[in-house]
């Protein structure tokens, strides 16, 4: 028996879920703005409540590992190793693009494409391209979005854009191959592929793991004053 707690933070989503064998047990999730810090320790207390479970019954910790919002995937990898370190778990790191394009998998035929996008601010997003069988097709990446991002793509066959960066190019992508589905994310299919990592002993070192940012955080100092950020 295999009981993953899986836990996603790198949008404005704060969600978790339990998942038993791979099968989904329960699903909590709040849909704010910045509230992950406030809100995701009480949605686990809750959800490992109403499951009538307990940290210690348990057998990992997953966490979604990015690209994604900075402050979100410090609070949720933070979090996720410090329950991990404190109950001797081990710790699961899943992609979060690869979990977003596990979503739509199920009903996407092999000759499409799937591509998820988290917003990276202004007109970036990150993404990658993934195949209707799960094959990723390019490395991860900062993608600025234009009138023919992708293009090569959408072409050749249906594309399904899913996740919050998605919803931006839905406003001026208008190619007939384009199917958009910016809502989608959620941790139900972090614990999905958690359980495979399980199966495999794939599990990161507590001591130096950290979330993949993709590209570093920026402080922008006030014009006004120097001394203030």
């Amino acid at each position: 028996m295999a009981i993953i707690l899986s836990i996603e933070t790198a949008t404005q989503v704060c969600s978790v879920s339990v998942h038993n064998q791979g099968q989904l047990m329960g699903l909590t999730e709040l849909h704010v703005d910045n509230m992950h810090a406030q809100k995701l320790m009480k949605l686990i207390d809750d959800l490992l409540k109403n499951l009538s479970l307990k940290v210690r019954s348990l057998s990992a910790i997953a966490v979604s590992q990015g690209p994604g919002s900075y402050t979100g995937l410090r609070i949720g990898v933070s979090t996720a190793k410090g329950l991990a370190f404190s109950h001797d778990l081990p710790l699961i790191a899943v992609n979060t693009l690869q979990a977003l394009a596990t979503q739509v998998l199920p009903f996407a035929l092999a000759s499409e494409y799937i591509i998820p996008m988290i917003d990276a601010r202004r007109m970036e997003v990150y993404a990658c391209v993934v195949s209707g069988l799960g094959e990723v097709l390019g490395q991860v990446a900062p993608v600025i979005l234009e009138e023919n991002s992708f293009v090569n793509y959408l072409d050749r066959e249906r594309v399904y854009f899913l996740g919050d960066g998605s919803e931006k190019f839905s406003t001026f992508c208008k190619h007939p191959n384009a199917c958009f589905l910016p809502h989608l994310n959620s941790s139900c299919t972090i614990g999905n592929l958690a359980f495979d990592k399980f199966q495999k002993r794939e599990f990161e070192d507590l001591a130096y793991f950290e979330p993949n940012y993709l590209k570093e955080f920026m402080v922008l100092k006030s014009k006004k004053n120097p001394f203030l950020v």
